[in-house]
């Protein structure tokens, strides 16, 4: 990724790229800056660049050093940057356990749908003086889905169309139980960090789509008792690094589909048009200034 001095507000898409485990020291050259926002800073430097002529923002998830637990990533922070920045589309990919057969560690899964078991973390910016309900039955923009879709068309990778992510709170792992249970809620995947995220995007009017990148089989599907647990690990981590340059190769050739093309008028980045409940002449107008970036249009 090539450094870029600046990120001009045009009709030219701006993607930003989550990185999650795995993912988080791919994407690290360029320009990095220290973003500070009303929620705080971001949870690492944005690296701010070029991808083949896209203009790139790249933020790791759980910071520089995997020092950020799922529960304690400033998810608020992390959208509020991007969108700050311009950021028209967000690519995000994390590291999920697989609740199906079919879905096998180490392929890709573009998730679809959400089951939000959080209960620890903001997930909103408008929690105060100010009611907004967005629209959030398809959790993951289907515009961007399809564009990756498309450009895992275009290799040679197993990517799965669609699965129902079930976010769990964490840091532990499942019981035998919990994951019996998620599987007969229709979960396909189970992982600890696309919510908020996905909810925030929304309320950033920033098409959001997931690459979920499954590890093991979760605890559902027993191990061989006579396999050790370091190896089990050593497993895991030998997909989880399979999968996430199978994910970096699928983002590459999305990225390389947008260069030169503008962004697309998808509904997602008109989230609030019709999500502003409260009587805007009764809003705080030092509350609308705070949260500009959101919500400076609309007032």
């Amino acid at each position: 990724m090539e450094p870029r001095e600046s990120m001009e507000k045009t009709n030219v898409p701006i993607i930003g790229i989550i990185g999650g485990t795995g993912l988080a020291d791919v994407l690290t050259d360029g320009r990095r800056e220290a973003i500070d926002t009303p929620f705080g800073p971001t949870s690492a430097p944005v690296v701010r660049g070029q991808w083949h002529g896209v203009d790139i923002a790249f933020i790791s998830r759980h910071g520089e050093g995997h020092v950020h637990p799922p529960s304690a990533v400033p998810y608020r922070a992390n959208i509020f940057a991007l969108r700050t920045l311009g950021v028209t589309h967000i690519l995000a990919s994390g590291a999920t356990g697989s609740l199906r057969e079919e879905y096998r560690p180490g392929e890709l899964v573009i998730a679809d749908q959400v089951i939000d078991k959080t209960f620890r973390r903001a997930s909103s910016f408008f929690d105060d003086r100010l009611a907004v309900h967005v629209e959030f039955a398809r959790p993951f923009c289907p515009t961007l889905r399809t564009a990756l879709l498309a450009a895992a068309r275009q290799t040679r990778i197993t990517v799965h169309d669609g699965g129902t992510y079930v976010c769990m709170e964490g840091p532990q792992f499942s019981t035998v139980a919990e994951a019996d249970m998620h599987r007969a809620w229709g979960g396909d995947l189970i992982g600890m960090t696309c919510m908020p995220e996905a909810k925030l995007a929304r309320e950033a009017e920033i098409c959001y789509a997931l690459l979920a990148l499954p590890t093991d089989y979760d605890c559902w599907r027993p191990h061989d008792p006579e396999t050790k647990q370091e190896n089990l690990l050593a497993e895991i981590m030998g997909n989880l690094k399979s999968a996430s340059q199978a994910a970096v190769a699928v983002m590459e050739a999305a990225v390389k589909q947008r260069a030169g093309t503008e962004t697309d008028d998808c509904p997602c980045r008109h989230a609030l048009e019709l999500a502003i409940w409260s009587d805007k002449s009764r809003v705080d107008r030092d509350l609308v200034t705070r949260l500009g970036p959101l919500l400076s249009k609309y007032f």
